[in-house]
């Protein structure tokens, strides 16, 4: 791993809760297996030739759907979205957070290179629109920023994790600046979003967390078999084009729009490997 990389301390050990009162094998397993349903229907949508005829707003209601599965309820509250080029920003919990970022609106996702070699979910990114990056190769750094900068001078939105590396949610890193000047260069608007979990409808969860050495599998089991789990989307006031004049102050308005964001920490002094979809 490079030394650049941005690393988070949240470990499965020191950051997340066990589930308490879980619901029955039958029906995490039921739960799953929707899940699986789902993803295989999307699945086959966008490797057709009719996946560009998709509605958007059929897209935002399929990845309801699919978190809504896994036993997530979803609400979705905040500003309007914008049209057009948009760059979307939110800090970084969870695998749910793509869907739920798709939720808000369809985006092109910024994705780590290995994902394009993986078997299966490499192809499906690939033809869904993700930009790939190297995340070990700093100085691919500027052609990225030029790469989504012109996806968003098309019209198109992108969506990115800018903390680079997944936090369980109590603590939060700082947003990375580089992406943001590729909204700069673009001239279109950043959209902060706010993603928070909870169960029973006001305690806050660290279930949904994918952090450190956890392993996909577990992570999905702990989100199945979690009870009353809710997902929380606002979508806050977006930063128009032109009011900020370099990268620094327009990552810092973005995260600032998020008052629970900020760098933060338990203490822990290990610090796990990134799962982020997105290093930059």
């Amino acid at each position: 791993m490079s030394a650049w990389l941005p690393v988070a301390p949240c470990t499965p050990g020191a950051c997340l809760e066990p589930v308490r009162t879980p619901v029955g094998v039958p029906r995490a397993v039921l739960r799953l297996t929707a899940v699986a349903v789902l993803l295989l229907a999307g699945s086959a949508v966008a490797l057709s030739p009719l996946r560009e005829r998709v509605p958007a707003a059929l897209v935002r209601s399929w990845c309801r759907w699919t978190v809504r599965a896994a036993g997530v309820r979803v609400r979705v509250t905040g500003a309007a979205v914008p049209t057009g080029g948009l760059l979307l920003v939110a800090h970084h919990v969870s695998w749910l957070d793509v869907p739920l970022l798709a939720a808000v609106r369809p985006a092109r996702m910024l994705a780590k290179s290995e994902i394009r070699r993986w078997p299966v979910a490499g192809p499906l990114a690939a033809r869904g629109g993700a930009l790939f990056i190297e995340r070990d190769r700093l100085r691919a750094l500027p052609d990225t920023v030029a790469v989504v900068a012109g996806a968003l001078r098309g019209g198109a939105a992108v969506a990115a994790f800018p903390e680079g590396s997944t936090w369980c949610g109590r603590a939060r890193g700082r947003y990375r600046r580089a992406v943001f000047q590729a909204a700069l260069d673009a001239g279109v608007p950043v959209q902060p979003v706010r993603i928070r979990y909870r169960t029973g409808g006001r305690t806050p969860s660290t279930a949904p967390a994918f952090v450190g050495e956890d392993t996909l599998l577990a992570s999905l089991w702990r989100v199945a078999t979690t009870r009353g789990l809710t997902a929380e989307v606002e979508v806050l006031p977006a930063v128009p084009p032109g009011r900020h004049r370099d990268r620094r102050s327009l990552a810092s308005a973005a995260q600032l729009a998020d008052p629970g964001t900020g760098t933060g920490g338990h203490g822990h002094q290990r610090k796990a490997p990134s799962k982020s979809m997105c290093p930059l």
